[in-house]
């Protein structure tokens, strides 16, 4: 497990900020959180350098390029063999469809979020690249009916104290 870095109010409020809008200029950044500008450039370079910051990305609407079927689905991996791992994760990392692929604990093995035209490419997808794969017991799915983004990621509070 990595190990977490000191953070001060200061660097707490840029990575608030940045995670709202990874688009904000470090101008703007330094007059919000008060601080000159290569300050804040300065702050920026050693969050991205201790690991804190991994990258910035782009959000799309999957619904506005044709994706408008989002679904979660679990599966069940057999036998749950690093040699069969590797290539699976690389396979569903692959496909056009595939947002977001997770490595669990408990009766299934991943939970992989898709973005598709419609049932019948759900179907498709299902069948053609996960349930056709030999070492894929089972697959479950769950229609998303709606998502939400939520907070800014943050280190946690100590206990006693408070945000300012």
């Amino acid at each position: 497990m990595a190990e977490s870095v000191a953070l001060d109010p200061v660097d707490l409020h840029i990575l608030r900020l940045l995670q709202n809008d990874a688009r904000t200029t470090y101008r703007e950044l330094a007059a919000e959180v008060g601080v000159a500008p290569s300050t804040c450039l300065d702050r920026v370079t050693r969050l991205r350098r201790s690991g804190v910051i991994l990258g910035h990305r782009l959000a799309l609407d999957p619904a506005r390029l044709g994706r408008g079927l989002q679904a979660l689905l679990s599966v069940q991996v057999r036998p749950h063999r690093r040699e069969l791992i590797g290539p699976f994760v690389e396979r569903i990392r692959a496909l056009p469809e595939s947002r977001a692929l997770f490595h669990l604990t408990g009766p299934d093995d991943y939970l992989v979020h898709v973005a598709v035209m419609d049932t019948a490419d759900l179907q498709r997808l299902v069948v053609d690249e996960f349930t056709s794969r030999r070492e894929v017991a089972r697959v479950e799915t769950r229609l998303i009916f709606q998502q939400w983004d939520c907070g800014p990621l943050l280190p946690p509070m100590p206990v006693g104290a408070q945000d300012h």
